[in-house]
């Protein structure tokens, strides 16, 4: 069985330093904070180039509290992409305020910039635009749409850690960031954890009061209990180590993919747009056998993934909106031709070379 994501391969090869790191944790007994939350804060935001990095517990988390921040509430609207994890319209929702979707791009799968500037109307407060997959949406586009309209605009980063944007990394764009560092992710952790990052002293402050209570002993605010912990933390700094050698060997991955399955006329390999450096969290073709494909590689042992099975406006969670397909149709087709083949930086090359073999016998 090849397996769609293989985590075991990557914590053997950085084993001695993972358990030196939760060692370090256990003696100190800094469980919750401490010195190596604040080393991690710090070292993370020095790589990604912002002034500020506020743990919490997970990406969720640091979505809601980073609207929170940038003042989101009750009859406001915002933005989104049509086609992602839930996570990002949830939270909007959570806050009091209405997600509004946006249809995403044909080929690239990302957010169509294009039908922005139909969205907003008076109540419109912000963007949050999903760099889908591992690589950027076209931020210039979007940045000079929000700046027009006086938007905020918060990244959502949870897929493409260390991606770039004409020369940018992504996260350091817009108003504020989130990212997840859920154990699958190009950085993840041993359990849940995430972060928000930010220029913006205020969004900072704020984001630091509202996940810790409202201010710890202080209570300025109400908030809420949303801490990464010392494991977490201490997991992240090895990993911090790595990362942009995982993400080359993702891109060499991808590059294999590409080069072999060139050609083929039943499935159409990712693009990846010429300002953008993609980080291939996924790896996911179009093809209108898609099911019949996947079928296939599975009884040949291979497993594969659907990210995403529905565009988000098509779930019973959000049928108050009455969207039809019509109002969404690159999503809406999207969600049943994308298929996710197996990326990891630790898969073996034979791997590739038997997925790959087996894509061009099907038929």
């Amino acid at each position: 069985m090849i397996p769609f994501i293989d985590l075991k391969s990557q914590h053997l090869s950085i084993k001695t330093e993972v358990d030196q790191a939760i060692r370090s944790v256990i003696e100190s007994s800094s469980f919750l904070r401490g010195e190596h939350v604040e080393s991690f804060e710090a070292n993370f935001a020095k790589m990604l180039g912002v002034n500020n990095c506020i743990s919490c517990g997970n990406g969720t988390d640091a979505l809601y509290i980073a609207m929170k921040a940038l003042g989101v509430g009750s009859g406001d609207e915002v933005i989104t992409t049509a086609h992602s994890w839930i996570s990002t319209s949830e939270t909007i929702t959570q806050t009091g305020a209405k997600v509004v979707f946006c249809d995403t791009n044909k080929d690239d799968f990302l957010l169509n910039v294009s039908k922005l500037s139909e969205l907003i109307t008076r109540k419109t407060k912000g963007i949050i635009p999903v760099h889908l997959y591992g690589q950027s949406v076209d931020m210039d586009q979007l940045m000079e749409i929000a700046k027009a309209h006086n938007l905020w605009v918060l990244e959502d980063c949870a897929q493409a850690h260390f991606a770039t944007y004409k020369g940018k990394t992504v996260g350091t764009i817009g108003d504020a960031a989130t990212f997840s560092f859920y154990p699958g992710k190009n950085l993840g952790a041993m359990g849940d954890a995430g972060c928000i990052v930010t220029n913006r002293e205020d969004v900072a402050k704020f984001s630091k009061l509202f996940a810790r209570h409202g201010g710890k002993g202080e209570h300025i605010i109400e908030g809420i209990n949303s801490r990464m912990d010392g494991i977490q933390a201490a997991v992240l700094n090895v990993k911090l180590k790595h990362i942009d050698k995982w993400t080359e060997m993702r891109r060499s991955v991808a590059q294999k993919y590409d080069q072999s399955l060139a050609g083929l006329k039943f499935l159409s390999t990712p693009i990846e747009n010429a300002f953008n450096k993609h980080v291939y969290h996924l790896y996911v073709i179009r093809t209108d056998k898609r099911d019949e494909l996947r079928e296939y590689l599975s009884n040949n042992g291979i497993a594969t993934g659907i990210n995403y099975p529905k565009a988000l406006p098509f779930y019973q969670a959000y049928e108050y909106l009455k969207h039809v397909p019509d109002d969404f149709p690159n999503a809406f087709k999207n969600q049943s031709e994308i298929l996710s083949f197996p990326i990891y930086p630790e898969i073996p090359e034979e791997h590739i070379d038997y997925v790959c073999e087996k894509i061009r016998s099907f038929s």
